[in-house]
Order: C-alpha cells, then sequence, then structure tokens
C-alpha cells in the first residue's frame, strides 16, 4: 500500500516537473530573454548588496575569448562584451555546487538557480550553468583619445576630449535603446566589430588631420624661432667678436705670463744647479788636494824609512783607485755627444774632473781656463784632440806632466793664451800643435823634442824672430810639411828648416832679404807665402829657389818690387805679385819654366804700355790659364793676349784703356799675310777659350767698337764693358 502510494507520489512529480520544462520551453522568446534580463539585474544587485557585507574573493578568474555576448545595462545601453565563463587555463570555477540539488549553484550562503546571473563585484558577472559557475570581466573597447574617464557606476572610460568623443548621430547602435535580436551571436559581434573600426578609422583620420596641423604649427613655430635668432645673433655679432678678442687677449696674456714664469723658473733651477756643481767642484778639488797631500806624505814617509834601514817596518799603502762605473755630473754649459765633450764659453775656470776612458775629444774653448795640473787628464787617458783656445792659460800653470798620460793625443790647439814658451812633455803622437796669438818668446833646440810625428806646426801672432829662434829648434820634426809663422818679427828666412816642409807662410813679418841658402835643404818645399814684407827684388838672390823643382806657388804681394822678379823656379805655376809698385815685366821672364806659368796676379801695381814688351810673356802663351792686370795704368790692352790659346780668365778693368783694336784679342787673316805667319787658316778661325773678360772702369766708347772685335768669344755675355768712366 505505501509502496503504491510512494510510486505514485514521484510519478506525479515527475509530470509536474515535465509540464514546468514545457511551460518554460513553450514560452516565447522575448518574453524569455525579458525574464533573464529582470533576473540577472535582480540577482546582480542583490549580489552586489551582500558583496560589500561579505569577504571578497580573492582570485578571480581570467578568460578566453570564444564567441561573445553582448552585455546590457539596465538602460539597454551596450556598454561592453561579457566573454567565455571558461578559464584562461581551461578550468571550471572554484564556487561549490548545491549538494543534492542537480542544476543549482550554492554561492556565498545563496541558493542560485540553473542560468542565473549575478554580479559578485563591480565589472565581474557571474553565471550558473548545470550547476556550475562561471564568472568573468567586462571587456572595454580601447579608447584613442588622450583624456578619458570611468563615469559613475560604469566600469568602461569613456574619452573626455569633445572631439574625439563625437559619434555621429547615424549610430543608431550607440544612441537606440533597443536591442538588437540575437537570432544569430557571431553576426552581432561582427557587427560590432564593424562600428569600432569605423570608429578607428575616423579617430585614426582626426589624429592625423590634427598631427598635420601641429606639424605645420611647429614648423611656423621653428621658422619664427630661426628668424628671432638669427636678428639676436646679428645684434650679438660685434659683441661676440669683442668678446673674442678680449678672450684671445686675456688667453695670449696668459700664455706670456706662463711663459715669463717658465724662463724664471729655468733661471732659477739653471742658478741653482750651477751652484752646486760649483761646489762639487771644489769639493772635488779640496779632495784632490788632499789626496796629493796625503800621497806626499806617504812618499815622504817611504823615504824616511828608506832612509833609516828599518827592516820590520810596514809596506806602504797602496790608494785604491775609485770606480768609474757613474760618470759625474757635466758642469753646467757642457755636452756629451758620442766621444766628445764639448764645454765652449762654458765660463769655467778650470778643467773639470771628467773620468771617461772612453772620451777621444774635448773642446774648452772660450772660457777662464789658467792652468792645466799634472792630473788634469788622468780620468780621459784616450783623448786624442784637445781645444783649450780663447783661455788665460799661461806657461807657468803647465804642469810639466800634465801631457803624460795622453798616449792617443794627435791635436792640441792653444791659440790665444798667455803662453811665452812651447810646454814641455808634449806626446810623441802629437801630429797637429796650433799656438798662434800667444806671447812666444823663443824656441828652443829641445823645445819640439820627440815630435817625430809632428805634421802641422802653427805659430802665428807671437814675438818670434831669427833672434830667439834656435837654428836646430826644427831639426826634430822629421815629418814637419805645413808651418805657419806669420805675424812674427822675422827679418830673414828662419834657418834650419826641415826637409819635408812643403808649405811655408811668413807673411806679415820684416824679412828684406832671400839669400842662397835659405831654401837649400828645403828641397820638397812646394808653396811660399811671403806677402806684407819689405822685399826688394835686388835682394832676392838668383839661386835662392831657381833650382827648386817642386816649388809651384810664390806670394810676394805687398812688398816693394819694381819689376817682375828675375831667376824664378822653373815650376812655378802660381805666381802672386798684387799690391807692388811693379812698373815693367821684362822680357823672356817666364820663358825657362817648365811645364809652365799658369796663373799671374798683377792687380794693384803701375803697369803701363811702355812696362810691357811683345816677349814679356814668352813662355807662357800656351799655359797661362788666369792673368789679373786690373787697377793699372794701361792704356790699350796688352800685346800678345791674342796668342794665349788656354787663357780663360782676364781682368783689364780699372785702367785708362780707350779703345780695343781688332787684333789685341781675336787673331785675324790679315796678320797672317802680313807678317808671314805660318800658322795654319784653322787655328785663326778657332775660337777663344776665354771664358771672363773684364774691360769696365775704363774709357772705352761702346760705340766706337768694331763689331769684331770680340768675334772669337764664344758669348758676348763673357764680356764686361759696363760700367766706363767718365772722360
Amino acid at each position: 500500500m505505501h509502496l503504491e502510494a510512494l510510486l505514485y507520489y514521484f510519478l506525479l512529480i515527475s509530470l509536474s516537473i515535465a509540464l514546468a520544462e514545457n511551460e518554460h520551453n513553450g514560452m516565447p522568446r522575448k518574453a524569455r530573454r525579458r525574464r533573464m534580463r529582470y533576473r540577472r539585474l535582480r540577482k546582480g544587485s542583490l549580489a552586489n548588496g551582500r558583496l560589500n557585507m561579505q569577504p571578497q574573493i580573492t582570485s578571480p578568474l581570467l578568460t578566453t575569448s570564444v564567441p561573445n555576448i553582448p552585455l546590457i545595462n539596465i538602460d539597454g545601453d551596450i556598454t561592453g562584451i561579457f566573454g567565455s565563463f571558461i578559464g584562461l587555463d581551461g578550468q571550471e570555477s572554484s564556487y561549490n555546487i548545491l549538494p543534492g540539488k542537480e542544476g543549482r549553484c550554492f554561492v556565498n550562503g545563496m541558493t542560485m538557480y540553473d542560468n542565473a546571473v549575478w554580479s559578485p563585484k563591480a565589472c565581474v558577472t557571474c553565471l550558473c550553468s548545470k550547476g556550475k559557475v562561471l564568472c568573468d570581466e567586462t571587456l572595454c573597447h580601447p579608447l584613442t583619445c588622450h583624456k578619458q574617464r570611468i563615469p559613475e557606476g560604469e566600469c568602461c572610460p569613456v574619452c573626455t576630449d569633445p572631439v574625439l568623443s563625437t559619434i555621429p548621430l547615424g549610430d543608431t547602435a550607440e544612441f537606440s535603446g533597443d536591442i538588437p535580436e540575437p537570432n544569430d551571436p557571431s553576426g552581432t559581434v561582427l557587427q560590432e566589430q564593424q562600428a569600432q573600426d569605423e570608429r578607428n578609422k575616423r579617430d585614426k583620420k582626426l589624429i592625423e588631420k590634427n598631427g598635420i596641423k601641429i606639424k605645420e604649427k611647429g614648423k611656423r613655430k621653428r621658422k619664427r624661432t630661426r628668424i628671432k635668432s638669427h636678428k639676436q645673433s646679428r645684434k650679438q655679432e660685434p659683441i661676440n667678436n669683442e668678446m673674442e678678442d678680449k678672450e684671445k687677449m686675456r688667453t695670449e696674456e696668459e700664455k706670456r705670463r706662463a711663459y715669463a714664469e717658465e724662463e724664471q723658473r729655468i733661471e732659477t733651477e739653471f742658478k741653482r744647479i750651477e751652484k752646486e756643481n760649483e761646489e762639487q767642484e771644489h769639493e772635488k778639488y779640496e779632495r784632490s788636494e788632499e789626496e796629493e797631500e796625503d800621497v806626499e806624505q806617504e812618499e815622504e814617509v817611504e823615504e824616511e824609512y828608506i832612509l833609516r834601514g828599518d827592516v820590520f817596518r810596514m809596506p806602504p799603502r797602496f790608494s785604491v783607485p775609485e770606480s768609474s762605473s757613474e760618470m759625474p755630473p757635466l758642469p753646467t754649459g757642457c755636452s756629451h755627444l758620442d766621444n766628445t765633450l764639448s764645454c765652449i764659453n762654458a765660463k769655467l775656470s778650470q778643467i773639470p774632473p771628467i773620468m771617461d776612458a772612453e772620451l777621444t775629444s774635448i773642446d774648452l774653448e772660450g772660457n777662464y781656463i789658467t792652468a792645466i795640473p799634472d792630473a788634469a787628464f788622468n780620468g780621459i787617458p784616450n783623448l786624442e784632440r784637445i781645444d783649450l783656445r780663447k783661455n788665460n792659460i799661461t806657461s807657468s800653470g803647465i804642469g810639466p806632466q800634465a801631457f803624460k798620460v795622453l798616449k792617443n793625443l794627435q791635436r792640441l790647439y792653444m791659440d790665444g793664451n798667455a803662453l811665452i814658451h812651447i810646454p814641455t812633455g808634449l806626446p810623441y803622437t802629437l801630429e797637429e800643435l796650433k799656438i798662434n796669438e800667444n806671447q812666444l818668446h823663443a824656441i828652443d833646440e829641445d823645445s819640439f823634442e820627440g815630435l817625430k810625428k809632428l805634421v802641422t806646426l802653427e805659430l802665428e801672432g807671437n814675438q818670434l824672430s831669427e833672434a830667439n829662434v834656435s837654428p836646430l829648434a826644427f831639426q826634430s820634426l822629421k815629418s814637419l810639411s805645413y808651418l805657419r809663422l806669420g805675424r812674427n818679427k822675422f827679418r830673414i828666412i828662419p834657418q834650419g828648416l826641415p826637409p819635408s816642409i812643403e808649405e811655408l807662410y811668413l807673411d806679415n813679418n820684416q824679412i828684406e832679404e832671400i839669400t842662397d841658402i835659405c831654401f837649400n835643404r828645403t828641397t820638397n818645399i812646394n808653396t811660399i807665402v811671403l806677402r806684407h814684407n819689405k822685399l826688394e827684388e835686388s835682394r832676392i838672390a838668383p839661386l835662392a829657389w831657381i833650382n827648386h823643382e817642386n816649388l809651384e806657388s810664390i806670394d810676394l804681394s805687398y812688398n816693394k818690387l819694381y819689376h817682375v822678379p828675375s831667376y824664378l823656379p822653373k815650376s812655378l805655376v802660381h805666381l802672386v805679385l798684387i799690391g807692388n809698385q811693379i812698373d815693367r815685366i821684362p822680357g823672356f821672364v817666364f820663358g825657362h819654366m817648365r811645364p809652365g806659368l799658369q796663373y799671374l796676379y798683377l792687380s794693384f801695381n803701375k803697369l803701363d804700355d811702355d812696362g810691357i814688351d811683345p816677349v814679356s810673356f814668352y813662355g807662357a802663351y800656351h799655359s797661362l790659364k788666369e792673368m789679373y792686370l786690373d787697377h793699372n795704368q794701361l792704356k790699350s790692352v796688352p800685346l800678345g793676349i791674342a796668342e794665349m790659346r788656354s787663357l780663360t780668365f782676364l781682368r783689364l778693368n780699372n785702367n785708362k784703356i780707350r779703345t780695343v783694336p781688332l787684333e789685341r784679342i781675336c787673331r785675324i787673316g790679315l796678320d797672317k799675310e802680313e807678317e808671314g805667319d805660318n800658322t795654319s787658316e784653322e787655328e785663326y778661325d778657332e775660337d777663344s777659350p776665354l771664358e771672363h773678360l773684364h774691360l769696365e772702369y775704363n774709357y772705352i766708347n761702346t760705340r766706337e767698337l768694331s763689331p769684331y772685335a770680340f768675334s772669337c768669344v764664344r758669348s758676348y755675355s763673357s764680356v764686361v764693358l759696363k760700367p766706363q768712366k767718365i772722360k
């Protein structure tokens, strides 16, 4: 009985449920949609009210995008898109399902029917579907406006820019309250997407238009700025130039000031270093004196021991030489280059103590050195050259052993000092010795003892004469070939000259005579210079040099000669007779010379036309290369010049010549026929070898000269005719 009743009861319940579902399914769509909307709004507002009283959900679900459902506000406007209710990770919501009642949901103590929609918080909408709770946030359209705000009670922002927020009136979807028929949800979404694209296009066009306007406005503004800046720069240009000038002057002033400060600093440093060097030199000098005193005392003690004959005395103490690995600092004003030490004009008062075994040359010219101690060169024993010119060295200040350690010395220059005799103890290796411009009063027979390698000896500008120079003074100089004794007081040629001598200079003396025996031993002599003496042709012995086979050059300028000397050497090539009183060139005076005279200088004499014979140049026609006859008293070109076939340089300037006959410079055929010359015609037609012909400063009228006067000269530029003297 009870089982049947229970069965009937369940059947009744099932029928009621079936009828209710049929009734629900048979309801029109519009009514059902309005009912759903009403229920959703009611439950959403209820849920929002309760949400404020309950704890908020701390883990809202993110969703993925599937076909969207329009979300309708109470006023009927579309404000967003309600997306899928499936989580981003694909899992279901964490809301609990009501136990025992399938299809319903239990949320925050409330029972939600199937398909119920509510809002647990602002902008979040939830749906109960077959016992499952699905939630999602409201999606908002992206806005392109700059100014946005969220109205009160709304979830999505709106534009506050009146231009961008303006929507055309034709867009009925935005302003109508009608809800489109959701016949096809995908079509609704497509329409919304198209509307959004149109809005984006309009916004883009507006933005581009506004951007163009902004760019043009910026261009105009930049143009105005450039014009304004240009005007300002033109106004500021003078000011800037003035400021630049001031800045430049200030910079230059700073540079000058810095340069002056640097000079002052360098000068101060230089003085300090100089003072330190002087102190060091003084200390070294004192130390060396103390060492010398110690050595002398030891030698005296040793001699005393020897004299006393002590047997058990201690051996003498030997001094340990100082190490020369470190070279002491150079004195101020000195420089060291390669193996040469230069201290020219360094204001030194003594020879600096230097320790350098590799030094080969030292230059101490122009200092205030007065002495050369015995140990002056002990630290530099390999010197080959010493220059002590222009100092104040005296003979008494030179130690007897000063040059003893110099085993390689070859050149010693002591010009311009105060020596009165030749220094003693000179090394035998010496090859060149110069003691010019001193006060030498004598040369003894042993002054040059041992100097067998000496080649050059210069003793000019002293007080030497035949009275204080020993005839044996030069006997030890076996290799001497160059001797200068000018600017002394010799009256005759010094006696005892070595046979090896080749060049002898005795200019600016008082020599009056040349005897037969003066050069009888100097058979190798090549050059004799006797200018500025008191020689006369009558005081020159006939056999003084006529037989010398090597004598090629004689200078007798500025003596007292009245004609060209006879008995000249046969080998003579170079004859200088400038500045005498010569008025005649004797005939055949050059006739005995072989191979012949080549250079003849007769400038500044008193030669006239009568002083030159037709045979005056006999023996030199074929050999003469240069002839100086300027500054004489000639009135015409001398005879015989046209016959000189080797003459290249001829000076006839500064005479009294008035004309140049045809035959004097160039040979012509007329002379051949008249004189019966046997010279071939080819020789007459040959050009003259003259390269330089000087005829200026005479009385020649160049307009009256024959055009053939210089026809044999190869170049007319070789003939100098201007200027001429005025009659």
